[in-house]
C-alpha cells in the first residue's frame, strides 16, 4: 500500500506522516507542493526552479490524492 499522497509505502491508511497534519488530515496542496519540490530540490540541486515544479507537478498528476487539484490540471 502507498501513501495516496506521495506514494511513500505504508502500512494502513490512505496517507503517510509526512502528508499528514498532527490530527491525520492530509495537508493542504500548497504546503505539499513546497515540501516535495524542496525534496526534489536536494536530489538534484542543479535543476531550475521551474523544472523541478514542472516535475513535481507533473508526479502529483498520479497521485490519487492530487491529480483532480487544480493546480495539477492547470500545468
Amino acid at each position: 500500500m502507498n501513501c495516496e499522497s506521495c506514494g511513500m509505502p505504508i502500512e494502513s491508511g490512505p496517507y503517510c506522516e509526512h502528508c499528514t497534519d498532527a490530527g491525520g488530515a492530509l495537508q493542504p496542496f500548497d504546503e505539499r507542493f513546497e515540501r516535495m519540490t524542496a525534496w526534489q530540490a536536494r536530489r538534484n540541486p542543479n535543476a531550475p526552479r521551474e523544472q523541478i515544479e514542472a516535475e513535481t507537478l507533473a508526479y502529483l498528476a498520479t497521485m490519487p490524492a492530487w491529480r483532480d487539484h487544480p493546480r495539477v490540471l492547470a500545468r
